[in-house]
């Protein structure tokens, strides 16, 4: 996408585009400790299969990919019970998939048990018409920035979370700068009035 050469873009920015293609669920044995966190979550969660959509395996990392109204009850799980014990939540980091219909956008949130010495992660999707999820200030008091940051670049609403406000962009800013819809460039600065043009605008002419 960077790094275009000859066609005097000064911005770096190439035009290319590469596909992005989400992993699908993997099967069993996912290896080392991920088939006993999957096994014990199962046993202390009733309704395991209609919070869990998926367990992927991608490049060494254990992602659970969960319905948005069994989030809290997943994580308090996976806090408390003793042969769990995911005490921390590391963040949270917002992505749009503008293609995924229907589940546009998606919030990570990467986990640890600092008891066991594990890492896992969670994945939660909704979509743009409805961009709602549930807060997890309550379980992790940690996401509290994280989710108020995802919420200022990606639109994502975290429902209860204590003071859902802008904390990177002005209170008044239009539009969520993360966004792939989010337009570049053409964004007012300021300083004496200037624009920055968008990137196929940005030419130098030697």
């Amino acid at each position: 996408m960077f790094g275009a050469e000859g066609s005097g873009d000064t911005s770096g920015y190439g035009r290319l585009v590469r596909p992005v293609t989400l992993p699908g669920s993997s099967p069993r044995p996912y290896g080392g400790y991920f088939d006993d966190v999957v096994d014990r979550l199962a046993e202390v969660l009733d309704d395991f299969d209609d919070a869990v959509e998926r367990v992927v395996v991608h490049r060494g990392q254990l992602t659970l990919d969960i319905r948005r109204e069994h989030l809290p009850a997943v994580a308090a799980a996976l806090r408390d019970d003793e042969l769990l014990r995911f005490e921390l939540c590391c963040g949270v980091s917002g992505v749009h998939y503008p293609d995924d219909t229907g589940r546009e956008l998606h919030a990570f949130y990467p986990l640890m048990s600092i008891t066991h010495n594990r890492r896992i992660n969670l994945e939660v999707a909704c979509p743009d018409a409805d961009p709602r999820i549930p807060s997890l200030f309550g379980v992790y008091p940690t996401c509290d920035w994280h989710e108020r940051e995802t919420y200022d670049f990606f639109g994502i609403v975290f429902d209860g979370h204590p003071g859902l406000t802008r904390i990177e962009m002005p209170d008044d800013w239009v539009g969520h700068p993360q966004r792939k819809d989010y337009p570049l460039g053409g964004v007012p600065v300021e300083f004496q009035g200037a624009r920055i043009p968008p990137p196929d605008q940005r030419r130098s002419y030697r």
